[in-house]
């Protein structure tokens, strides 16, 4: 065997790699509407079912605790805030922007039984919902 078709499959492999990582980085950075409240970016969310109901985990990097809205709707978790763009110094070019800045919402479709927030922690640039499943009374 040729080692230029022994190693081909590698490099067909590594490109299919390179397509998946852009598609997922274009489906986190897409544009989401017009105006200047609106969604730029939504972030990314673990999701983690335990007995007592949900536990999100978002990843809000440079994001103030303070700016962050949780919302429970009947049907899904929203999580909004603004990430503003912080330059070095007033003058600075910027060469490259990979990290999102802007506004972001990150709506989490919700189904079955009805969830309640139980408890909110932003801990070293993450966000962690606990949703608890609702008792009834």
């Amino acid at each position: 065997m040729s080692s230029e078709r022994q190693y081909g499959w590698m490099w067909v492999e590594a490109c299919e790699v390179l397509d998946r990582a852009e598609r997922l980085q274009r489906q986190f950075l897409r544009y989401l509407g017009p105006g200047t409240d609106a969604a730029v970016w939504e972030p990314p969310v673990d999701i983690q079912e335990t007995a007592d109901g949900l536990v999100l985990l978002f990843a809000l990097p440079g994001v103030l605790p303070e700016a962050i809205e949780v919302r429970l709707e009947s049907t899904a978790l929203v999580v909004s805030a603004m990430r503003p763009l912080k330059l070095a110094h007033p003058n600075a070019l910027i060469r490259r922007l990979e990290i999102p800045h802007g506004r972001f919402l990150r709506r989490i479709p919700l189904s079955g039984v009805p969830l309640a927030v139980a408890a909110t922690r932003y801990e070293q640039g993450c966000l962690e919902v606990r949703l608890a499943r609702a008792t009834e009374k």
